[in-house]
């Protein structure tokens, strides 16, 4: 039997008028109010209860039962207020795996809002993976083992994060992989990962031992590509500060994922099953495929029923185990160490630009959408605003420590809790949190500078760069949430970094020349939205 996991990315960015809470009207969405209820209906809903036809009987899927899965914290917010129903089939799904698997669900963590983890500050980084998980455990009700990282964006930085959080494996693009060596301890300490057996590991070239078609040798570094990585294999990671700490990294198959989003290999069972059949003869014992989850019903229709039907019936059918990737490494610990690839300039490393993560700071050619001659060179001067606003609101919320906050960005870090229970007591919190009993003005300015915070990680949803103009829905939602950040900013009396923010973004142009640059933009939609009641995320008491 081969080992398969197909592994669902499932997102969609925040949508909500930070000023309401409520989604406004997305007319690029009819005939539905929104993106995210129209993705709903033709992914998220008939995923969680795909309806097929086996030897003449209906049989209901549900397929996240079946699948690794990732949901975007946001999204699983929305689904659980708008549709509760398959919200709950979602959390299920992972306790039905969960018994099935050893105590391993399918669902993964997600990083908070989808930011660049790479592109993050320190302090973003962390928050960023804390909310994550802190998320999951509250939808989940146990510890995350993995987090899926937004856009698979990756460099050493966010790997050592990750080991520090705890978490137990993560899945990577095949070219985010630079090198393997064969060991189980690392070799800059001599500390063991796991008991080695070295003989075992050097003569089963079956199991993953080769790179290239070479066996991999004690000590020896193989550069691998993205076509040379064997993807059949778990990989260890060690931290680099020298602990022996590491965390498991699994590489997905390249071509097999390809042909599932973009080669209609979801035209029928028969077709992604066939696929997985001709993968097997170079797969070491495991096939593991990554994909947006949209692909099955939004990007393809009827891909949730072709998914369904080999899922239950064409893969058990033809000599593939449906697991997931916490069962199976506890059954095939790595044996091969791994170096990444930081990309360019050390900024890392993703699955959707070849430039590695500058899809999301600069113009490097890799867009979706657009026209003839149009250009992406507003993506430097978006990045360089909201980093100066993030900047100057940092430096008013440290000024809370001993004031507000014994620890402003601690406080940060679980205001998390906050967020996900509406009711939870703000006074409660705040006493954990404050130096001293505050009052009630205190406290409502304690929960402003947490909200200015909030929307200063909300800002840097990775979506506001990925397409062609910065006068797209996705860079306007992110400059809803700056904007916000500068009203909350004014409401706490500090002096408004606004004027400085508008000329940084003057320098991203549009290409629809009648509307100007990001400072027009910003004034045409998103200055309209001030005045109307605040969502009160953190400001309810």
């Amino acid at each position: 039997m081969t080992s398969l996991i197909i592994h669902g990315h499932f997102y969609q960015p925040p949508r909500e008028n930070p000023w309401t809470g409520i989604i406004d009207p997305e007319p690029g969405a009819l005939p539905f109010h929104d993106w995210n209820e129209r993705i709903y209906a033709e992914c998220y809903q008939p995923n969680s209860e795909a309806r097929i036809v086996v030897g003449g009987a209906e049989q209901i899927v549900n397929n996240y039962a079946h699948i690794s899965f990732d949901f975007g914290p946001t999204l699983l917010s929305w689904l659980q207020q708008h549709h509760a129903e398959t919200y709950s089939r979602i959390i299920a799904a992972d306790a039905q795996s969960a018994a099935r698997y050893g105590g391993h669900g399918n669902a993964t963590a997600q990083a908070y809002n989808h930011a660049i983890l790479p592109l993050c500050n320190e302090r973003d980084q962390g928050t960023q993976v804390r909310w994550g998980n802190a998320d999951f455990r509250y939808r989940f009700g146990r510890e995350p083992e993995s987090m899926w990282l937004p856009e698979t964006a990756c460099n050493d930085d966010v790997l050592d994060v990750l080991i520090d959080e705890g978490l137990r494996f993560v899945i990577l693009a095949p070219q985010q992989a630079k090198r393997v060596r064969n060991g189980t301890a690392d070799t800059r300490t001599g500390v063991p990962a796991r008991p080695a057996e070295p003989e075992d590991r050097l003569s089963d070239t079956d199991g993953g031992r080769e790179q290239n078609g070479e066996p991999v040798l004690p000590g020896e570094w193989h550069t691998v590509s993205r076509d040379t990585i064997d993807t059949g294999v778990a990989y260890r990671y060690f931290h680099r500060d020298g602990s022996g700490r590491s965390i498991a990294v699994f590489f997905y198959d390249r071509k097999l994922a390809h042909d599932m989003a973009f080669e209609q290999a979801l035209a029928s069972s028969k077709v992604l099953v066939d696929r997985f059949a001709q993968r097997r003869a170079e797969a070491a014992g495991l096939i593991n495929i990554a994909t947006d989850g949209e692909t099955y019903g939004h990007h393809h229709k009827f891909g949730d029923l072709c998914l369904a039907y080999a899922l239950k019936v064409d893969a058990p059918a033809r000599g593939f185990a449906l697991t997931n990737y916490g069962e199976y490494l506890k059954q095939f610990p790595p044996e091969l160490e791994v170096e990444i690839n930081n990309g360019e300039r050390g900024e890392g490393s993703s699955w959707s630009c070849v430039h590695g993560v500058s899809r999301w700071i600069r113009d490097c050619g890799c867009h979706t959408g657009g026209e003839p001659g149009w250009n992406q060179a507003w993506r430097g001067p978006l990045r360089a605003a909201l980093d100066f606003l993030r900047d100057d609101a940092a430096v008013y919320f440290e000024a809370t420590r001993g004031g507000l906050f014994t620890d402003p960005w601690i406080a940060r870090d679980d205001s998390i809790s906050l967020v996900l229970d509406e009711f939870k007591s703000r006074e409660e919190f705040l006493r954990l949190h404050a130096p001293r009993e505050l009052t009630r003005d205190q406290q409502e300015r304690a929960l402003g500078f947490l909200e200015v915070q909030r929307n200063a990680l909300l800002m840097y949803t990775s979506c506001g760069w990925f397409f062609s103009d910065i006068s797209g829905i996705e860079p306007i939602q992110i400059l809803k949430y700056a904007g916000h950040a500068l009203d909350l900013m004014s409401q706490l009396g500090l002096p408004s970094p606004r004027e400085r923010f508008l000329e940084i973004l003057a320098e991203a142009k549009s290409n629809r020349r009648e509307l100007g640059n990001g400072a027009d933009i910003f004034r045409r939609f998103v200055d309209p939205l001030k005045g109307r009641p605040e969502s009160a995320e953190l400001l309810v008491t």
